[in-house]
């Protein structure tokens, strides 16, 4: 709809912004990162998160708690619309995701996350969540929040897909919590904002072309309760986490894959 659609000016300046931006997060991993403590980097990753979503217009409203810091780690599962998602999540809770492979080949977006410490999954090679899991299980043992998407694939976020069960693995080995998200893109005026997501035959730039056209989007993320993993195994807490993020949506469960 056009009255949702910024002006070209607008368009202009938050292209301007989003390039220098960019530049400095750049320069902040390359520069003032690797010499930053813990804590520092954790601020440092979540104030970026927040500066994007402000310069692409971008009102974020949480409900429920975050994980707090804690010496086990923690782990976030989410469902899935956009790439949107990493930074909304990270602008309440600094977060090491893991992701497709593919987005390491993103012009200056993919050297970001990497350098931010994204773990990066081949999903064409059967055996690589064995690797994943392990570089998981040392995060987690670090002290790092985790944060994973379950469903393996983007949606409109009109639907919940069944969630990949292996991907809890390290949770239940470590004994660490699954903290379930619920994110939802709207207009200001409540309905969806279709725009915020990336799927189908999108290229990376011809969604951020959309994001930055909306004159205006609110994305909504809300906590659960966290799933314990004790006495469960992994296809267990994977049902439990997939129907707590469905109760968040309005959305009937599914429950998990395939291991």
């Amino acid at each position: 709809m056009r009255h949702h659609r910024t002006p070209r000016v607008v368009r202009a300046v938050r292209w301007t912004r989003l390039i220098l931006h960019l530049a400095w997060a750049a320069f902040m991993l390359r520069f003032v990162y690797p010499r930053a403590d813990a804590e520092r980097r954790r601020e440092l990753g979540s104030r970026w998160s927040q500066d994007l979503l402000a310069l692409l217009a971008i009102r974020l409203e949480c409900e429920g708690e975050p994980p707090e810091i804690q010496a086990t780690g923690a782990l976030i599962a989410s469902n899935h619309i956009s790439w949107l998602d990493v930074f909304a999540i990270g602008a309440v809770r600094h977060t090491r995701f893991v992701a497709k492979s593919e987005i390491r080949d993103w012009p200056v977006a993919g050297m970001i996350a990497e350098r931010a410490g994204t773990l990066f999954v081949h999903r064409a090679r059967r055996h690589d969540t064995g690797r994943i899991a392990n570089h998981v299980k040392e995060a987690l043992a670090a002290g790092d929040c985790v944060g994973l998407f379950p469903e393996g694939t983007t949606t409109e976020g009109d639907q919940l897909l069944k969630f990949h069960s292996s991907l809890f693995e390290p949770a239940v080995a470590h004994g660490t919590p699954v903290h379930p998200v619920a994110l939802r893109y709207q207009h200001p005026d409540g309905t969806p904002c279709r725009a915020a997501a990336f799927v189908g035959e999108l290229t990376f730039a011809q969604s951020l072309g959309l994001v930055i056209r909306t004159r205006e989007m609110v994305v909504r993320i809300a906590f659960s309760e966290a799933v314990e993993p004790a006495g469960r195994n992994r296809r267990e807490v994977a049902s439990q986490t997939h129907a707590r993020i469905a109760t968040l949506l309005d959305l009937p469960p599914q429950g998990s894959g395939p291991g």
